[in-house]
């Protein structure tokens, strides 16, 4: 029936992921506008489409037994020189991840991962260091906070675009630590005029 590269994330919610995005290709990443700016619980994986619905199901059922979950971005890091990758950290909701990526990649589709698992939000891969350099010190001053409340299924097409081909959100309300509302900081917020705004 052939097959399909799949994977599951976190999205980051408008206007930061938009932000992030037009960050991340404003620093020379290629690959910015083809993937929406996210916090990965399943990396890209090749299945056969005759599994999907099987795990959609195991989504539906992780996702309906999760809880809302407060999260935080602070600051930039990078994986070098293990991994040619700079990220916005985060500062809060980390173990909440980590326990859902486990779930995710318990069913019907199981993935080895190359690397101890690190929530985090790539925002330049693969570029030129002084690129990498740019990016971690221009988005250092970074913070954003939403309460997360489900997670989505996204598939590459044949053009490299990563799209949503589903969302699962939780199935249970969020403790009364989960941070009401969404706000950001950037020290170099663009102006009215910038094309971020545009």
């Amino acid at each position: 029936m052939g097959t399909s590269t799949i994977g599951v994330s976190i999205a980051v919610p408008e206007p930061y992921g938009r932000l992030l995005q037009e960050r991340r290709a404003g620093f020379g990443d290629l690959a910015a506008h083809a993937i929406p700016t996210h916090i990965t619980l399943l990396p890209p994986t090749e299945v056969d489409t005759a599994a999907l619905p099987g795990f959609r199901r195991h989504l539906s059922v992780v996702a309906e037994s999760s809880r809302a979950f407060p999260l935080r971005l602070d600051g930039t890091d990078s994986f070098r020189p293990l991994s040619p990758v700079v990220y916005v950290r985060l500062a809060e909701g980390a173990v909440d991840c980590s326990l859902l990526q486990e779930r995710v990649r318990s069913g019907p589709v199981v993935r080895e991962l190359q690397f101890p698992y690190h929530p985090h939000v790539t925002v330049a891969h693969g570029i030129e260091d002084e690129a990498m350099d740019r990016a971690q010190r221009e988005l250092a001053g970074f913070t954003a906070h939403w309460t997360v409340t489900g997670f989505s299924l996204y598939e590459q097409g044949d053009d490299g675009v990563w799209r949503s081909r589903g969302d699962f959100p939780f199935g249970r309300p969020g403790t009364a630590a989960a941070v009401p509302g969404q706000t950001a900081r950037l020290d170099a917020m663009p102006s009215p005029g910038d094309p971020l705004h545009a």
